[in-house]
């Protein structure tokens, strides 16, 4: 099995030969997105050739980061603010009507915590899941393996470290459920 494909299905990998070549065309097309974005008009249409999948009326503001791009999905209606870093060794996959504040990081990838095993590079991934109409505030960090349930509420400047159950507020360091979110639209 080469090593794309182990990184597909979660396998301990190593990120060089057809990954590393993977990486460098991503790094050129994010590069042109990045350094152009505020120029254009067809955006979303740029976006949709560097991710997986890529909702109708969603919006990534530059700058972006990821590692492959073929493991982000991102539903309709999303918005993600400037200088989001998706690490996308698993699949990340953001719901619709999804609202990510500045500075926001997902991490998929695992490492040894050997450093005789990390001084190989050897690494894997778990996938994380943002489901839909969630909100999250500003520099929140999400670790590997982690799902936000639908309706929830992120908190800015939090670190994710388990899953986050639907239609709940939660945050801090580690990242803790605060209290239910009553999600009824008030008139």
């Amino acid at each position: 099995m080469i090593n794309k494909e182990k990184l597909e299905n979660n396998l301990p990998h190593y990120p060089f030969g057809e990954l590393g070549k993977v990486q460098m065309e991503i790094r050129t097309k994010l590069y042109e997105y990045n350094n152009t974005f505020h120029l254009n008009e067809n955006n979303e249409k740029k976006f949709s050739n560097i991710i997986k999948s890529f909702g109708k009326n969603s919006n990534v503001l530059a700058p972006f980061t990821c590692d492959y791009g073929f493991n982000i999905t991102i539903g309709e209606n999303s918005f993600i603010n400037y200088g989001a870093k998706l690490l996308d060794t698993s699949a990340i996959t953001i719901g619709n009507q999804v609202f990510i504040g500045p500075n926001f990081s997902a991490y998929t990838p695992i490492h040894p915590t050997e450093y005789e095993d990390r001084n190989t590079y050897i690494e894997w991934g778990k996938p994380i899941t943002i489901q839909d109409n969630v909100w999250i505030g500003g520099s929140v960090t999400i670790l590997p393996g982690v799902t936000i349930g639908s309706g929830s509420v992120i908190g800015a400047g939090s670190v994710v470290t388990k899953d986050i159950p639907c239609n709940v507020l939660a945050f801090g360091n580690p990242c803790k459920v605060q209290k239910s979110i009553d999600n009824d639209v008030k008139k």
